[in-house]
């Protein structure tokens, strides 16, 4: 029987209090959201913690605000919202596609998007669309605010920006450039609830002739520690009109930058064929969208 060891809880009611918590044990304490990855970590002796301090309940943390320029997702909106969101899912179908593949949806549930980032694992599904889209993390502490790009916030495996008094309180995410376009994929155990083998987002923004590529960013998970911000595919593509050729290119580009390892989910060598199908794929169904838009 797996059994919790013992710990300190405490259940801040306000930000105020959470940020007070951290700034006096946080670095004795783990951040309980959803617990989704947490406890279970707990459980099995992978870590091990004298206080645990839930913010699940602390309502000015959590939602989906629509403000001037972009949109403002509290960090303990839970997955399930951001997924069943009928706003998000026009401007920002990448984010809301990502999270409809996280895990099952009573894990959805009770997930979080701040828990999804900070949990850094590289296979998570939300940092790659994220990064796509140019979202910027919001960091708190007692002392201020801050914030990193997405693409910026993991540093490897379980390993990110924050130190032990801050927390991610929102993110940011822009609205999209007129004639853009971000889409979503992933490759895992098929009709299974698994871990990505390999996920990536697209975002693709046009000119106004709605033909020629203005700019590109690709990012790649799970075949790095930390996601990869391709350099390769908007080097290849921007400024020019995307056709077979290029869409060949692009999968060999994407290929040509991914770091993945051999494990029990997927090869290195599988895994390098699934970032070209996946960069091939988004990026012309990125590109078709875009000219929609």
């Amino acid at each position: 029987m797996n059994i919790l060891s013992n710990f300190q809880y405490h259940a801040p009611k306000t930000k105020k209090e959470v940020l007070e918590l951290l700034a006096d044990i946080g670095d004795k304490s783990k951040m309980l959201a959803g617990g989704t990855d947490l406890i279970i970590m707990l459980k099995e002796k992978m870590i091990t913690t004298e206080n645990l301090i839930n913010i699940g309940d602390v309502e000015e943390l959590a939602g989906i605000k629509f403000v001037d320029g972009g949109v403002e997702i509290g960090a303990c909106t839970k997955i399930a919202d951001i997924e069943d969101s009928k706003e998000l899912v026009k401007d920002y179908n990448a984010l809301v596609f990502a999270a409809g593949q996280l895990g099952s949806y009573q894990v959805r549930t009770m997930a979080t998007l701040g828990g999804n980032i900070s949990h850094s694992s590289p296979a998570a599904e939300t940092p790659t669309p994220l990064a796509a889209m140019n979202a910027m993390v919001v960091i708190e502490g007692k002392n201020g605010e801050r914030t990193v790009k997405a693409e910026e916030f993991i540093l490897g495996n379980r390993k990110n920006v924050l130190e032990s008094d801050e927390m991610v309180t929102k993110f940011f995410i822009p609205a999209p450039a007129p004639h853009s376009a971000s889409v979503y994929g992933h490759i895992g155990l098929r009709n299974a609830m698994e871990i990505d083998a390999v996920n990536m987002a697209v975002n693709v923004e046009l000119e106004d002739d709605k033909k020629t590529i203005k700019t590109v960013k690709l990012v790649m998970g799970s075949v790095s520690p930390k996601p990869i911000v391709s350099e390769a595919v908007p080097a290849l593509i921007n400024g020019k009109v995307l056709d077979e050729a290029l869409i060949e290119a692009v999968g060999e580009a994407a290929m040509s930058e991914a770091k993945p390892i051999s494990d029990v989910r997927a090869s290195a060598e599988y895994r390098k064929d699934v970032v070209g199908a996946l960069a091939r794929r988004l990026t012309k169904e990125a590109y078709e969208l875009a000219m929609e838009a």
